[in-house]
């Protein structure tokens, strides 16, 4: 595949080697194409450099079709407990949006949870907090309602 698009700079790498090299210099990668297993491997180490797996999050891009979810799972032994980061739901609903074509709807929901991590009142046990998933969801709806409100 990559020779049909030479103008692309193209590399390859162990998984271990991957890990050591995003560690080292993250910013050098803008795409990285892998394997399920591998890719697994490597959106969980990249979640940790931006704070954990509650902001990890994926889209699976087809040619007609996509899935957008966090990378972290559904992490059954929290379920009910209303203790799990739903950053990364509401960041893979904002890159859905932001695939249907609506990058201004994107634009204001990334703005808003940049704004509730940036508070840092409400956060959930991850991040040291004591926040519930619903305090963190309903705090980043009130960051998204003052922001259409002050427009």
């Amino acid at each position: 595949m990559a020779a049909r698009y030479p103008q692309i700079q193209f590399d390859t790498a162990n998984v271990d080697a991957m890990c050591m090299w995003l560690l080292k210099n993250p910013f050098h990668y803008d795409v990285i194409v892998t394997t399920n297993l591998f890719g697994d491997i490597l959106s969980d180490l990249c979640s940790q450099l931006v704070g954990g797996l509650g902001f990890g999050y994926s889209g699976n891009i087809g040619q007609k079709y996509a899935v957008f979810e966090p990378t972290h799972g559904s992490a059954p032994k929290y379920a009910g407990q209303k203790k799990v980061n739903p950053l990364a739901a509401i960041l893979a609903a904002k890159m859905m949006v932001e695939w249907l074509g609506e990058a201004e709807i994107a634009r204001h929901i990334e703005n808003a949870v940049a704004a509730v991590v940036a508070e840092g009142a409400v956060r959930t046990y991850d991040l040291g907090g004591t926040a519930s998933t619903t305090d963190v969801a309903r705090s980043v709806a009130e960051s998204l309602r003052f922001a259409h409100a002050m427009r």
